[in-house]
């Protein structure tokens, strides 16, 4: 439907050091990365409950290690890293202090099934997806907010693996990955709760399906492909902008956007089990 967007390469960023990796285990995933105020990127290693902070000098070091599967990050306004863990629940980690506990573990009298990605919108309520093992044939999936007074509620359900997701500057829609269907769905968010009509807004072809979700300033949105390699970039009408292609891998699984003007992009790529970057100064439509 669209002519082949143009293509930048992904590089190496910072590899995760073998000796870092719990037991030198290297057959983890890389997930999850998040900048805090100081420039500090954080990824997480899921299966052994390891996040890795990296330094703008690229040190990297064990920030913490845990009995869970961290997955998603994401930096509230109290400077805490926020986690979505997929056998705990969400929990919060101060890097300050070194503390880790849970804020969730379950709603509406019930354990989660597997949380994965979270966002917060710009009231500081916090969006989270709950995947569990969701896929087409049984679509379960969930996505929640817990809301900045405390409140939890259930936005959308019955999705065949709900992954990464990000809240418009606006609020006005919610763009949630959607892996196992290939697709990325908008999801029009109610001032007063509940959503409108839900619809599919970019659907994929090839590879996994698509991972992590990102935002920049002129809106828009960023697609991690896993299994295909690649970052897709489309504009706020869904139009294809720009392909960031990552030779180091496939699983290209999550992103982040930084630098001192927001276009470098990172990307954790977990067969190489490196952070990758790439310059996305994304052209404006019809340029």
């Amino acid at each position: 439907m669209f002519a082949a967007p143009p293509v930048v390469t992904a590089q190496v960023h910072a590899p995760i050091p073998e000796t870092l990796w719990k037991a030198g285990r290297r057959e983890g995933i890389l997930e999850g990365p998040v900048f805090d105020a100081h420039g500090n990127l954080y990824v997480v290693n899921v299966p052994y409950g390891q996040i890795f902070k990296i330094t703008p000098q690229r040190d990297v070091s064990l920030a913490l290690e845990y009995d869970g599967e961290p997955n998603g990050l994401k930096i509230g306004r109290d400077a805490c890293i926020y986690i979505a863990d997929h056998s705990k629940g969400l929990l919060k980690f101060d890097p300050a202090s070194g503390k880790l506990d849970t804020v969730l573990a379950g709603a509406m009298y019930e354990p989660f099934r597997g949380l994965n990605d979270l966002t917060f919108n710009s009231a500081g309520d916090l969006f989270f997806t709950d995947q569990g093992e969701s896929d087409l044939r049984r679509p379960d999936g969930r996505v929640w907010v817990l809301r900045a007074n405390g409140t939890v509620e259930l936005v959308l359900d019955g999705i065949p693996s709900p992954n990464g997701l990000v809240v418009t500057p606006d609020d006005r829609f919610l763009y949630l990955a959607v892996t196992r269907a290939n697709a990325v769905w908008r999801v029009p968010l109610r001032r007063k709760g509940g959503v409108g009509r839900v619809g599919t807004w970019i659907q994929l072809s090839g590879g996994t399906g698509p991972d992590g979700l990102a935002l920049d300033k002129q809106g828009n949105l960023y697609i991690a492909h896993a299994g295909m390699g690649s970052v897709w970039v489309f504009d706020e009408r869904g139009r294809p902008r720009l392909e960031v292609q990552c030779p180091q891998g496939a699983m290209t699984t999550n992103i982040a956007l930084g630098g001192p003007q927001g276009q470098d992009l990172y990307i954790t790529e977990a067969h190489s089990h490196s952070v990758l970057t790439a310059s996305v100064a994304v052209p404006p439509t019809g340029a």
